[in-house]
């Protein structure tokens, strides 16, 4: 389905489970991901919740702007949806770049959020972190993005997944191909990520439930932002996990959903 923005612009999401569940969870991808993403989640999730798949401007099937969106925009751009889709109990759920989109989410649109989970994201840029952008950025320049993937992989997987993959890496690059991935795009998305400042002192504002999850061997977004973001938020637990990295809705899909269904029932 499309939702058309005041800009003229259109967000893209899909509905699935149970229309008449109280509880809805809204899912938000990360950089170069879709609303596919979460399929392996629709069946189990779906028997007990109504859910809501985003893609955000410039991600999947949704539009693209002239310009890049910052996380603030995207957040907007958000809120308008969800106010037009008028849902109950809302859990928003958001993966590295679709997580920094939930914290403005919460801090701007508090009416909108009932809890949050905060997968593998990031509330400020460290060093480090703008580094792998940059190599990200250069890469996708260079070679378009079936190099920049090339280069994100061992970034944004741990090397568990490597040697036990659910999803073989030659599978994963078959499926990232889709031809509205541009390049154009991915400039945007990374430029609102580099564009973005320490979000910290917001994140003290936000009086939700927040349920932060990160991976033991994330290496783009370790447990440390996980912990700086739980030190700051009023009602935050944090999750980490063993064995895996950066991709938590694939790296670790069943105990992922286990512990969304107990944070949400809570």
């Amino acid at each position: 389905m499309r939702h058309r923005l005041p800009d003229g612009l259109e967000l893209y999401y899909e509905l699935y489970g149970d229309t008449d569940a109280k509880q809805t969870l809204v899912f938000l991808n990360g950089l170069s991901q879709s609303t596919a993403v979460w399929a392996g989640m629709v069946y189990y999730l779906g028997k007990r919740y109504k859910l809501v798949l985003v893609d955000l401007l410039f991600q999947g099937k949704a539009g693209a702007a002239s310009e890049f969106r910052s996380f603030e925009e995207h957040a907007a751009d958000l809120a308008h949806l969800l106010q037009e889709l008028r849902l109950s109990e809302t859990t928003v759920v958001g993966i590295s770049f679709g997580g920094a989109v939930v914290q403005r989410l919460m801090v701007n649109n508090p009416e909108l959020v009932q809890k949050a989970v905060l997968l593998s994201t990031f509330p400020y840029k460290d060093a480090y972190l703008e580094a792998i952008i940059n190599s990200w950025e250069k890469a996708l320049l260079t070679g378009g993005y079936p190099l920049m993937l090339e280069v994100m992989l061992p970034f944004v997987f741990s090397r568990n997944y490597f040697s036990k993959p659910v999803i073989s890496i030659e599978n994963l690059k078959k499926s990232k191909g889709a031809p509205n991935l541009t390049t154009d795009s991915l400039l945007k998305l990374i430029e609102t990520m580099k564009a973005s400042g320490n979000y910290l002192q917001e994140l003290k504002t936000i009086q939700v439930p927040v349920l932060l999850v990160h991976g033991a061997e994330d290496i783009v977004c370790p447990p440390e932002l996980g912990e700086a973001m739980s030190t700051s938020l009023p009602n935050a637990q944090l999750k980490v996990l063993p064995r895996v990295g950066h991709t938590l809705n694939l790296e670790c899909m069943p105990v992922l959903i286990q512990l969304l269904d107990e944070f949400v029932q809570k």
